[in-house]
């Protein structure tokens, strides 16, 4: 654990200042006025004396030992004061100071320059451009927020300040508690990696809570994610996935966002529950701060008004919960127990006219219903409602079971008591039914992730060699394209087939291989600077006669010379035309934070899948490669329908997965496609008609 950050014995301020207003002056304030029990020592040498500690003008005059320096002087001057903090000793320093990376090039030179201080020294840094940290247990305010969160179990880290101190203020409203609160800044050193290390064996800690504006390292962040999310459950909010997002994120903290897709797959893989909005964010960590987990998919819904129940019935199908279906003995002892005009199927609706008394049978029934997995309570203030006493019943209830159970007190005013007494009882209170039964469809989603096996990659016998050889010869042509006639070669050297294919370096010569491979054919450009062929009429397709063969060879090439005149061509492919089978596209980005990304759908020929593209982020195993190909568009024409007979999925996951292994094998890729792959009836395999590869 970054045990400087979170438990320091001694703290410095430099830059601590006398005038109300300055950060230095803030910050100072907070570190003495919320109860931090080590000693602290103002620095600054036009100072004699702050709030009664005496002034020192650098932290080498200080002759007792520092653990932890805050920094809030201009951003010229950090480095040689932060090279006094490494002579002192001091093993942790939060930079608030901005002016660096976000700044632009003399900024990031300043911070780099830190990063190679605090190296030389030993030194952790938070910061720069950050807003400090908050930590409960240490009772220790290094920030320049306003108030200090109770002691909870929720630690949170942020890139943005701004964000950190609205978490702070809806949790001070809302009588949420944290355990360590980090604002982290430009992420000059400790990033969201080191802090999700940190914090997986805290004591303190049940759940862990971040906004990110990037994740420059996504390979690590993945793995120590997917370690993490195993022993407790990391919610993330991700910014900047538009396009106006991104430039938004690359002039605040200047981090490179990244792809909405990538980051989608990503957090998904790894077990990180995604939030949607600032209000997701709070709303999914208070619910797995104060409750237990999920028991199952089934969801149990008590309710004194119709048109709340109905709006939470709707919202668990919309979001992959169920209702469950209670027993016939619960909805017996329901029926005995409630008016005749009460509905005791799920949502259980005990009427306007309600009092605590019918809410405590119908919790004590639902909760002890085993087709029940969790249950959302909503209490609408009516005439006869007793809000603080069905609360408290509700949250009585909630303590002695192992099921969440999640509080709908809705209005304001009106409620305001009953809200408080369930955050007396750590049940969470969200004041819409949309909120609850988003709370507990992130419990379900981690619940079902953390359900499943660990990553089990499969290792194919295949021709590296054969591959890297075909890879260094377009290198020292000085090529970065590879073209369909070695891409194939690539291919096949992974186990990928290809229709039969020969390349004619006149028309005479492919008149006479298309009579040995057998009509129909395709003539399509060889060319190594031509990869996307069809955008320059470079292919003809179904020829089935000698004299097409020759006139499709003397356009193709026409078209290739006309349009692009610089190519190298080398000829026409004459391919053997592939009948049947469904179309599918395969293709592979490396993303410069996560590595290779693989990306999978139906071809363009089917209108099913318009925007169905699949992405996972390499290695995939065999589960993986099966949710990219359940989850695309279109799908059940894979499965076959209306009498057709399905197509060879076990060869499409094989091929998957060996293309996977290719992306993780040969890094030196960095783009291929497989457009089409021809996914044939069972058992008849899968075949790759164009393929086309990009190196770094």
């Amino acid at each position: 654990m970054l045990e400087m950050f979170c438990d320091p014995q001694a703290v410095a301020v430099i830059g601590a200042s006398r005038t109300p207003g300055k950060l230095g002056h803030s910050v100072l304030q907070n570190v003495i006025q919320h109860g931090f029990k080590g000693p602290i020592y103002p620095i600054n040498p036009s100072i004699g004396e702050l709030f009664g500690l005496t002034c020192y003008s650098s932290v080498l005059d200080v002759s007792a030992p520092i653990d932890l320096a805050l920094i809030l002087i201009p951003s010229p001057h950090v480095a040689g004061v932060l090279s006094e903090c490494g002579k002192k000793g001091i093993k942790g320093a939060i930079i608030m100071s901005a002016g660096f990376r976000e700044a632009g090039q003399e900024g990031r030179r300043r911070e780099h320059e830190l990063v190679g201080i605090a190296r030389h020294y030993g030194m952790r840094l938070i910061g720069p451009n950050c807003l400090g940290i908050i930590d409960t247990i240490a009772s220790l305010n290094a920030s320049f927020a306003a108030g200090m969160p109770a002691r909870g179990s929720i630690a949170f880290m942020s890139q943005s300040g701004a964000l950190c101190t609205s978490m702070l203020d809806m949790a001070l409203s809302e009588q949420v508690g944290f355990s360590r609160f980090v604002s982290l800044g430009n992420k000059a050193d400790a990033d969201e990696i080191a802090f999700i290390e940190a914090w997986r064996d805290d004591p303190h800690t049940r759940v862990i809570t971040a906004y990110l504006e990037g994740i420059e390292e996504g390979e690590e962040f993945m793995r120590a994610a997917t370690q993490v999310s195993r022993q407790k459950p990391i919610i993330a909010i991700k910014a900047g996935t538009t396009s106006a997002g991104s430039r938004a994120v690359s002039s605040h903290t200047g981090t490179l966002a990244g792809s909405e897709a990538v980051y989608e797959a990503a957090f998904r893989q790894s077990g990180v529950v995604r939030a949607g909005s600032i209000q997701d964010l709070f709303d999914f960590s208070v619910a797995f701060a104060r409750q237990p987990l999920l028991l199952s998919d089934r969801v149990g819904i008590i309710t004194n008004a119709g048109g709340p129940g109905i709006m939470a019935a709707d919202a668990c199908e919309r979001s992959g919960l169920q209702l469950a279906s209670l027993e016939p003995a619960s909805a017996d002892a329901l029926r005995e127990a409630l008016p005749a005009e009460a509905s005791v199927l799920n949502p259980v609706d005990l009427m306007g006219d309600a009092r605590a008394s019918r809410y405590a049978l119908a919790m004590r029934a639902v909760l002890q219903d085993p087709n029940v997995g969790g249950v959302i309570a909503i209490v609408t203030p009516q005439a006869m409602t007793e809000v603080e006493e069905t609360a408290r019943i509700i949250g009585e209830h909630a303590r002695s079971r192992t099921k969440p159970v999640f509080g709908c007190l809705m209005g304001a005013g009106a409620v305001a008591s009953g809200v408080r007494i369930l955050n007396s009882f750590q049940v969470p209170n969200y004041s819409v039914p949309e909120r609850a039964v988003a709370a507990m469809a992130a419990m379900m989603r981690y619940r079902r992730w953390r359900e499943q096996p660990p990553l089990e990659i499969e290792f194919f016998d295949v021709d590296r060699s054969r591959a890297r050889r075909i890879i260094d010869a377009a290198r020292e042509d000085g090529r970065l394209a590879i073209g369909e006639a070695e891409a194939q070669d690539i291919m096949a050297a992974y186990g990928i087939a290809a229709p039969t294919t020969c390349l004619a370096r006149d028309a005479a010569e492919a008149a006479y291989l298309a009579q040995e491979i057998g009509f129909p054919v395709a003539v399509k450009i060889a060319s190594p600077d031509i990869l996307h062929k069809t955008d320059v009429g470079g292919v003809q397709l179904n020829l089935a006669t000698v004299d097409a063969v020759r006139s499709a060879y003397d356009l193709v090439l026409y078209r290739a010379a006309k349009y692009m005149p610089g190519a190298d061509a080398w000829g026409c492919l004459i391919q053997e035309m592939v009948v049947g089978g469904k179309g599918t596209v395969v293709a592979m980005s490396r993303d410069p934070h996560f590595g290779p990304v693989m990306a999978f759908g139906l071809g363009e020929i089917y209108p099913e899948a318009a925007q169905g593209t699949v992405y996972r982020v390499a290695p995939l195993d065999r589960r993986i490669a099966g949710e990219m190909v359940a989850e695309i568009h279109g799908y059940n024409l894979l499965r076959g329908v209306r009498g057709q007979r399905c197509s060879d999925l076990d060869a499409l996951l094989d091929a998957l997965l060996r293309l996977s292994q290719l992306a993780v094998d040969l890094p030196e890729i960095v783009e291929f496609a497989i457009d089409p792959l021809v996914v044939c009836e069972e058992e008849q395999g899968v075949i790759g008609i164009d393929m086309r590869l990009v190196l770094g």
